[in-house]
């Protein structure tokens, strides 16, 4: 039977999954979701699965669940029919989660305090092919920071998906060459319970609480509003990935709120210390983590995908902690269930796949680990890039590689492309100004005294820390944040940046600022830094025109294709790339030019000493492309150079 709700001539009929459940109930609200106006038990039938038909319903009605049985923690049951309960296939609901802490207490009735399911019918789509080159550029936003503040974008859809849809944003994205944006999480969900006493609220959604159902702040439109925004990026030649977490809920640990999964089948859906029911497994850091190997959860997880693409048209999906996914009794594996069902569902098979490839788990870093056709976020190219510019030694060799796709990571398989996500900043750490403008973080808006967020960010700060009225720092940190995304656009296989970047967009050393749903976190469209804007647009030209970045096939070996040479054009040798203090790198690339669809060489020279540094080039006719001056025979100070010849 298929699980969720399906709209009948007659009304509807209901169908949820609990093993463990004495009896599960369905209770009917009013349209404003206030007044239960009837209740029915469901009936258990093959599979666990509990269903119920009602005649003369229809759509938009609003609806939860009761789930009777044994209450005892101590042995993982958390069955308590005064907690209303959101179906974990609901698509939309009536309106967001507010935490409360009697959505925690046993007895308590939460009915006032749950959002309800809404009945709804969607219209499909025909899935096109997914709108991203596996060397592309993704843009990764967090859709109300991104929209707040943008002043072309009507005031009643800022802060929502449909603004990414308006032409001033899509003129922006275009601008700037984006392939695919990659949006945070959009799903539904509840501030964890520390943020309300210190009045803040989780701005990122990382604290999902259904892993299908639409949140009414960013998308009050449902799923019709999405599904438009997505053939409006589509038509501007943009795909759409969604970020989902699948990995935990925001039920959290034993004295979080019980919402959906906990009330439905605690023991089934989650994860617990093997002989220890009342322990629950937190590889999440977040209290708790979902049984993602479990069938009611893999089918759960499957089906929330294939919604997104059947129903809304989406191109792909970023998995938040995915080791978590392949994730079973005896470790992860690449071979697991549910990572190998994703890869061979015939609505799945052809959509994009990321995998952010560690957790805090046991083995939980699998960076390169991941079957293909997953791409990986390479959180090894973002520091190998970082400590290469921060001026750290023994850095070229790391750097070389990072940029060739980091063969030693992605080839270790037998496989001969990388799936790399190339880097340098993220939601998750500092902003590409904070990386150069900090050498610290400053988190202390957080409430938590400046212990969360990552310590070691390989970040400098130009010789101020923070803000700064000093001419000289601010340019030196423009000519940092230029250098960098050179970096990320001069490396193979696929790269991503974070909204802002392109801009100069600063949080203030915030490194963690998921809970600044504020100032810090919007993007200032106004202030936005323009030079910096039309720099990226230019590197992304370059890297349409050449063929080679984009690629992501493994070089074989030096030579004809790819060589390395040092600042005197002599090819590099192990002296070379061995000094501890080297800091310039030129490397030459064969390549077709898409211009001309002519085979020709491209060079990019790296100089990351605070001063200009004289650079013989490799014997060929060589245009410089990215500047307009003329070539002067000396590599400027922090800076990548490249140039074209015949």
């Amino acid at each position: 039977m298929k699980l969720g709700t399906t709209l009948a001539p007659h009304g509807a009929e209901f169908a949820v999954w609990s093993a463990n459940a004495a009896k599960i109930e369905l209770c009917i609200f009013n349209p404003e979701g206030t007044v239960e106006t009837a209740r029915h038990v469901m009936v258990r039938g093959a599979g666990d699965i509990h269903s119920v038909s009602v005649p003369h319903i229809g759509e938009g009605t609003c609806y939860g669940y009761r789930a009777h049985g044994t209450y005892d923690p101590d042995r993982g049951l958390w069955f308590d029919p005064s907690k209303l309960l959101l179906d974990p296939y609901a698509t939309e609901i009536d309106r967001p989660f507010v935490y409360d802490r009697r959505l925690a207490d046993f007895g308590t009735d939460t009915a006032h305090l749950m959002p309800k399911a809404i009945l709804r019918r969607h219209d499909p789509v025909t899935p096109s092919k997914p709108l991203f080159r596996t060397g592309g550029l993704i843009y990764e936003l967090a859709v109300r920071p991104f929209t707040i503040l943008h002043p072309e974008v009507p005031e009643h859809q800022r802060g929502t998906v449909a603004a990414l849809a308006h032409p001033s944003v899509l003129t922006h994205l275009k601008r700037i060459g984006v392939d695919a944006v990659e949006l945070m999480p959009i799903t539904a969900w509840i501030d964890e319970r520390h943020l309300p006493p210190l009045g803040l609220t989780n701005g990122w959604g990382y604290n999902p609480v259904g892993f299908m159902v639409l949140d009414p702040r960013l998308c009050p439109g449902g799923v019709a509003e999405l599904r438009d925004t997505v053939a409006a990026l589509h038509e501007a030649g943009i795909g759409v990935i969604l970020d989902l977490v699948f990995n935990h809920t925001g039920e959290s640990d034993r004295a979080g709120p019980t919402l959906s999964l906990r009330g439905l089948d605690n023991l089934a859906c989650f994860r617990h210390v093997e002989g220890h029911p009342d322990t629950l497994v937190n590889d999440t850091g977040t209290g708790n983590t979902v049984a993602c190997d479990h069938p009611f959860v893999r089918g759960l997880i499957l089906d929330s995908l294939r919604h997104f693409v059947l129903n809304a048209g989406i191109d792909g999906f970023r998995f938040d902690l995915a080791p978590i996914l392949g994730r079973g009794p005896h470790g992860f594996s690449a071979e697991s269930e549910t990572l190998q069902a994703m890869i061979k569902d015939p609505v799945l098979s052809d959509r994009i796949l990321i995998a952010e490839p560690w957790d805090i788990g046991p083995g939980g870093y699998q960076l390169g680990n991941f079957p293909p056709p997953f791409l990986e976020w390479n959180d090894r190219a973002r520091d190998d890039i970082r400590r290469f510019w921060r001026g750290d030694h023994w850095t070229l060799g790391e750097l070389a590689t990072r940029l060739t796709g980091s063969q030693d990571i992605f080839a270790r398989h037998g496989h001969h492309r990388t799936r790399s996500v190339n880097f340098i900043a993220a939601h998750d750490g500092f902003t590409l100004m904070d990386m150069v403008s900090h050498e610290e973080r400053h988190n202390h808006a957080n409430g938590e005294e400046n212990r969360d967020g990552h310590h070691d960010n390989f970040s400098w700060n130009s010789g101020v820390e923070g803000a700064t009225d000093d001419p000289q720092v601010i340019e030196a940190r423009r000519r940092d944040v230029m250098a960098l995304l050179a970096t990320l656009f001069a490396s193979r296989g696929a790269i991503m940046l974070a909204m802002g970047d392109e801009a100069g967009r600063s949080q203030g050393g915030n490194n963690n600022a998921y809970c600044q749903d504020n100032e810090m976190t919007w993007l200032d469209w106004a202030g936005m830094d323009e030079g910096l804007v039309e720099y990226t647009a230019r590197l992304t030209r370059l890297r349409r025109r050449f063929s080679v970045f984009s690629e992501t096939g493994f070089f074989v070996d030096a030579g004809d294709d790819i060589d390395w040479f040092n600042s005197s054009g002599e090819p590099m040798t192990q002296d070379d790339w061995g000094h501890p203090e080297a800091s310039v790198l030129t490397v030459a690339l064969k390549t077709i030019d898409r211009d001309t669809g002519r085979t020709v060489h491209i060079a990019a020279v790296f100089n990351r000493s605070r001063a200009e540094h004289t650079v013989t080039l490799p014997d060929r006719d060589w245009q410089m492309i990215n500047d307009d001056m003329p070539w002067s025979g000396k590599a400027p100070a922090r800076s990548v150079t490249f140039f074209v010849a015949g």
